[in-house]
């Protein structure tokens, strides 16, 4: 029987588990063999090569956002890198101006916590990273990675582990960097 004061599920995810019994029997003991508290050296190497991520934010008061990360190119075209995991418990990902909402970073300000989510179509691969966030200034190594970012999150991971791969559907990836679209600085 799962432990309501278990560190990895909370009390809605095990009523959940109660109310609709999945065949993969989750339980703590094999959540814990599934969720790290850490980045492995396997889970780094898929997430460094992916070209794009997703991000889950809230507010302070619980309201939900989603967003989109990418590489960015540089003036001559080239791809850079997409983060930086820095240690196994660290990833860093630049800001870049968008459109002036601020919602990510806004979120991130009133709460900490954040989810990436990466997926390879290609390959119908999926993680998970949860974690909590801060916003920090470009520093002179991240200016070397990210020239244009105005700001560098850093990801604090608290869970870490690949995710089911259902129902991911097959997509070939576009890998012609010459024609990423760049958008004009106006």
């Amino acid at each position: 029987m799962d432990d309501p004061a278990s560190p990895i599920s909370h009390a809605g995810e095990i009523e959940m588990r109660a109310r609709l019994p999945s065949r993969h029997k989750i339980n703590e003991d094999k959540l814990s063999k599934l969720m790290q508290d850490h980045i492995n050296s396997s889970l780094a190497g898929f997430i460094e090569k992916q070209p794009f991520f997703f991000i889950a934010t809230a507010n302070g008061s619980g309201e939900c956002d989603a967003n989109f990360r990418a590489r960015n190119t540089s003036a001559s075209g080239r791809p850079q890198a997409l983060l930086l995991i820095a240690d196994s418990r660290s990833i860093l990902f630049p800001d870049f101006a968008g459109n002036g909402f601020y919602n990510s970073l806004g979120n991130i300000h009133q709460n900490p916590h954040i989810g990436l989510l990466f997926i390879d179509f290609q390959d119908q691969r999926r993680a998970r990273i949860n974690g909590q966030a801060s916003i920090a200034s470009p520093t002179a190594s991240t200016t070397e990675l990210w020239p244009e970012a105005q700001a560098i999150i850093h990801v604090d991971v608290k869970e870490a582990y690949n995710n089911c791969s259902a129902r991911i559907p097959k997509l070939k990836a576009y890998t012609n960097t010459q024609k990423m679209v760049r958008l004009k600085r106006r």
